[in-house]
């Protein structure tokens, strides 16, 4: 099917851009023209003014529309979280485990290879938060679980896979340069977190291959003076990028806007985003804007990507294109997928149409209107 899209704003180089038509064909964007010269053979889909942006990409996200994956690791949990990113802009995720069993770890790798031989989309693949982190800083994860790796460890676990993790947050005092080469050599990303680890080790693991940090500030050895700890290495680094939880709760907007003045482009956007979840080994109960386990630790998030994003403009000051930037190219960039953020011909049709308040109006996927 044959769709042109007309009549609506989109960010070009920093500015808000009219007067051009997308044209999108057997769900890929074949190009641009001006809104008077769409070809006779497309449909015409009138936005009415609305902005038209790339669908938005979360890196971590554990739940959604009431399934919890670590609860229930299976494809249709999956599907469910699907639908709760769709909800929020998001048209690409990383379904995330933290530091559970390996029962449940083995069911969530095949959970994903399922949903995937359905044809699942959106899915980019499996973000292990652990089970290498740092018993220090494990935040709400169940000590019990946490492991300390070897080589032979995580050849064991990527072998188990076979090919669903895609992502994987590990404590840098855990990172030899073998298991960073290792995890590499398996297309895995690999993302420092959850340690208290010091500057130097953290900068040392850095240096040896790991291109981002999890949720910054959060379950991590803070700035101080004396001590710059994770948080200052991943400031120091020009080349590390750190995914933050923009919604006021796991980092205050004051810090996200220091942090972004000294980051730059290195920093993006996560939902964290859990559901409720009163029974098993992860209880998450749902407070006003946050969840938190049983024992009042917290735990998650309530968060959409487009809200992360609206926070980032309407509470941190930064721009509309910038934070848009932050919750689409920037994690693009780093699963080496470019071209999930970009509007140009040959790229999957995958776009939002949100309102100026930032209230998704629909969303794009290969090219048709979501019913």
């Amino acid at each position: 099917m044959a769709i042109a899209y007309s009549n609506f704003i989109f960010s070009e180089e920093g500015n808000w851009q009219t007067g051009k038509a997308l044209l999108c064909e057997q769900g890929k964007i074949v190009g641009w023209v001006n809104d008077k010269d769409i070809p006779t053979k497309y449909d015409t889909v009138d936005l009415r003014g609305a902005y038209l942006h790339p669908a938005l990409i979360d890196l971590q996200i554990y739940a959604g529309n009431g399934k919890v994956f670590l609860q229930n690791p299976n494809p249709e949990t999956i599907a469910a979280v699907y639908q709760y990113c769709l909800s929020g802009g998001a048209a690409h995720f990383m379904i995330t485990l933290p530091t559970v069993s390996e029962e449940t770890m083995f069911k969530g790798m095949d959970a994903v290879n399922e949903y995937w031989k359905s044809g699942g989309k959106g899915l980019l693949g499996l973000h292990l938060e652990g089970p290498y982190i740092d018993p220090a800083k494990k935040g709400a994860h169940l000590e019990q679980y946490i492991q300390v790796p070897t080589p032979q460890k995580v050849k064991e676990l990527l072998k188990r896979a076979n090919g669903a993790v895609k992502m994987m947050t590990i404590a840098p005092q855990h990172a030899s340069k073998e298991i960073i080469e290792l995890l590499k050599e398996h297309q895995v990303l690999i993302s420092a977190g959850h340690s208290n680890t010091s500057y130097e080790i953290a900068t040392e693991a850095f240096e040896n291959g790991i291109p981002a940090a999890t949720h910054l500030f959060n379950a991590m050895s803070p700035f101080e003076s004396r001590s710059p700890g994770m948080v200052g290495a991943i400031f120091d680094h020009s080349k590390v990028c750190s995914s933050v939880v923009a919604d006021g709760v796991h980092v205050s907007f004051d810090a996200i806007r220091i942090s972004k003045k000294i980051m730059g482009q290195r920093l993006f956007l996560i939902t964290d985003a859990v559901d409720e979840n009163p029974v098993g080994d992860y209880v998450y109960l749902r407070g006003k804007d946050r969840f938190v386990s049983a024992t009042g630790v917290l735990s998650g998030s309530c968060l959409t990507m487009l809200q992360a994003v609206k926070n980032c403009v309407t509470h941190v000051g930064i721009s509309a294109h910038e934070a848009l930037k932050m919750g689409s190219e920037y994690p693009a960039k780093l699963v080496q997928r470019l071209d999930l953020a970009q509007l140009k011909p040959g790229a999957q049709a995958n776009f939002m149409i949100f309102d100026e308040s930032f209230q998704l109006v629909s969303m794009i996927l290969d090219g048709l209107p979501k019913e």
